[in-house]
């Protein structure tokens, strides 16, 4: 069991080492193949959504692996396999589904939702049921997981909203945005390092553990209270939905380590508890005041609002805006120290925090001080200037 756990934290660091500012993504991806679940990555093209889907696929050995990029004009052929010429001289409509999506264990689809009406059908029953119809006969597929990628939600009225739904989970994907993890991807830290590997073998038995987690009845309960105020906001997971969820849970217990899903554990949901993006704000409240106590729902108010503070100062870094954000920073910092102060025992998580939160700041601090020292040159050459000129007058 032991070895089990190690090699799954080896594989998230190494991932983690390579993909600066994924750790959502890749706990996500690894808690998608341990459930057998499928997973949306929606965010811009460049933001390593394919070479992570073809590292996990390294990882695995042995796995029978399938990308491709779904255009408008995609056939059946490219996803599903050619129609085998040698049948159908017999009156047989059969497909040569090797080395196709119907014989994959694991699947990444680019640009997912520009999947077509001629591919549509297979493709929802083959995510769903794991089957794949050929020449009328449904044959069971050996698929784990899809993992799905777009550079934007589908539009309604498309008729995507199916597709859409066959992804438990869905994770939003953006640009590196610390200054330092940009320098370090741009020097290409961590690309030569050697990564771990499991076999297929060591996965099946993983899912295996992952289906052993207990669930206990607390997280039961909490799920219902979620439930309950969820419909009272107008959002109605469905029951499949819900169902689904405890396999999720199960594997982000796995990964932590651990034989039993906490309360906690149940925060991952708020990326799967929503359909529409006008639901995501409400969800993610809902869900994270009944799975997080009360410290850590006070960090990660002040790590979003510390966010926001330095994103605006990117957009606007006039002296006034760096004042303001400035003084928003020191409240901040002055919070968590009040914070720790009153809960000691949680001391460790409120410095990291701290840490992070003390360097924006700085980094504000830089912004706003170098126009003004550009400033303040500038009037003392205009002084030494007029001075100069006095003298010469004289």
């Amino acid at each position: 069991m032991t070895n089990n756990f190690s090699i799954l934290e080896e594989i998230k660091n190494a991932l983690n080492d390579k993909f600066f500012e994924r750790e959502n993504v890749v706990e996500a991806i690894l808690i998608a193949i341990l459930s057998r679940q499928h997973m949306l990555m929606i965010g811009p093209a460049g933001t390593a959504k394919s070479a992570l889907s073809v590292e996990i696929s390294k990882i695995v050995q042995g796995t029978k692996y399938f990308q491709w990029l779904l255009t408008r004009f995609s056939t059946p052929e490219e996803v599903f396999g050619p129609l085998s010429l040698k049948d159908l001289e017999q009156g047989v409509y059969k497909r040569n589904t090797a080395t196709k999506m119907p014989e994959a264990n694991l699947v990444f689809l680019d640009e997912i939702f520009k999947a077509n009406s001629a591919i549509l059908n297979s493709l929802l029953t083959l995510i769903n049921e794991r089957l794949f119809y050929n020449d009328g006969s449904p044959v069971q597929v050996p698929l784990m997981s899809v993992i799905g990628a777009s550079n934007e939600y589908p539009e309604e009225g498309e008729g995507l909203e199916a597709l859409f739904d066959r992804f438990l989970l869905r994770f939003e994907i953006d640009y590196i945005a610390d200054e330092t993890n940009f320098a370090s991807m741009m020097k290409g830290a961590g690309q030569h390092q050697k990564m771990p590997s499991i076999t297929m073998e060591e996965l099946v038995e993983l899912q295996f553990l992952t289906d052993m987690v207990a669930i206990p009845d607390e997280v039961y309960e909490t799920l219902s209270k979620i439930r309950t105020e969820l419909r009272d906001e107008g959002v109605r997971p469905s029951d499949r939905r819900f169902k689904q969820c405890l396999s999720v849970l199960q594997a982000k217990a796995l990964i932590n380590q651990r034989q039993v899903v906490n309360v906690d554990d149940i925060v991952i949901l708020e990326n799967v508890l929503w359909d529409t993006l006008d639901q995501k704000e409400a969800v993610s409240f809902i869900v994270r005041s009944h799975a997080q106590d009360v410290v850590t729902r006070a960090l990660d108010s002040i790590q979003n609002e510390a966010n926001e503070v330095f994103y605006y100062i990117q957009q606007d870094n006039s002296t006034d805006a760096g004042m303001e954000a400035t003084q928003k920073m020191k409240d901040l910092v002055a919070e968590m120290n009040k914070l720790k102060k009153h809960n000691q025992s949680r001391e460790a998580e409120i410095d990291a925090l701290l840490y992070k939160v003390n360097s924006m700041h700085q980094e504000i601090l830089d912004s706003v001080l170098e126009p003004m020292d550009f400033d303040n040159q500038s009037e003392n050459k205009t002084i030494d200037s007029e001075s100069s000129g006095i003298f010469f007058k004289m």
